[in-house]
């Protein structure tokens, strides 16, 4: 179960996974992975964990409530 809070971006790209996410696929500046007609911008946080904030406006953009998110 995932926690809302600092993740890896390995953790991060494999629970987008799950939720049904392809890629990730180059795209400009960062990699972006889709699900439908839907793009999520990855963040590169350059080895460093992506933080609660930023994982917070990711799984928005994404459309993934909190409770689907802890339930992986």
């Amino acid at each position: 179960m995932p926690v809302l809070g600092p993740i890896s971006r390995r953790d991060l790209i494999r629970n987008l996974r799950r939720l049904g996410f392809d890629g990730p696929f180059p795209g400009g500046k960062h990699e972006i992975m889709q699900r439908e007609d839907v793009t999520v911008i990855l963040p590169n946080p350059h080895g460093a964990a992506i933080g609660r904030n930023l994982l917070v406006r990711v799984l928005r953009r994404a459309g993934v409530d909190r409770d689907t998110w802890e339930k992986l």
